[in-house]
């Protein structure tokens, strides 16, 4: 299942290779990767997936020579991912949904530094993840190629709940 959601367009135009993709979600249901993968549903049927994971877990060396902003991230940030299954389902509020309980239920868990990291150039995700509740961290503005670093604010979610 997940590996035809990977394949599809609207995936895989930002999630990218489906063998790579697949190979990092069978490292973490094996528990080679601290990352927590979860398939989310609606009305009963699987509709996507959506991971949270450790930042601190991925300042390898060859990690922080790709990425140097890293090591600018709080200790114990966590960063949420996460894709919807079917094209249809986009720009109904799902995702902007889905990240703000994954969001809530880490704020419950006492995770303070909550992250996502949409491309710059997906519109679209971005929208989705200000109406969940997150907001550009400016601390880190033009230092993280083509990544926006987002960060979740507790006290200032949106209203427009769906």
């Amino acid at each position: 299942m997940l590996a035809q959601w990977l394949a599809r367009d609207h995936v895989r135009q930002w999630w990218g290779d489906v063998d790579r993709q697949i190979g990092r979600m069978r490292a973490k249901l094996d528990g080679r990767d601290t990352t927590r993968p979860f398939i989310f549903e609606l009305d009963g049927v699987p509709a996507g997936y959506i991971q949270y994971s450790f930042f601190d877990d991925n300042k390898t060396p060859d990690q922080l020579a790709e990425n140097p902003w890293l090591d600018m991230l709080p200790e114990g940030a966590v960063g949420i991912d996460l894709f919807i299954a079917e094209a249809e389902s986009l720009s109904k509020g799902i995702g902007s949904a889905v990240v703000r309980t994954m969001a809530e239920m880490l704020w419950q868990k006492g995770h303070r530094a909550i992250l996502i990291d949409p491309e710059l150039k997906n519109a679209r995700a971005v929208r989705a993840y200000e109406k969940a509740g997150f907001r550009p961290a400016e601390a880190l503005s033009g230092q993280t190629g083509d990544f926006l670093i987002m960060r979740y604010d507790h006290q200032n979610i949106d209203q427009r709940r769906h």
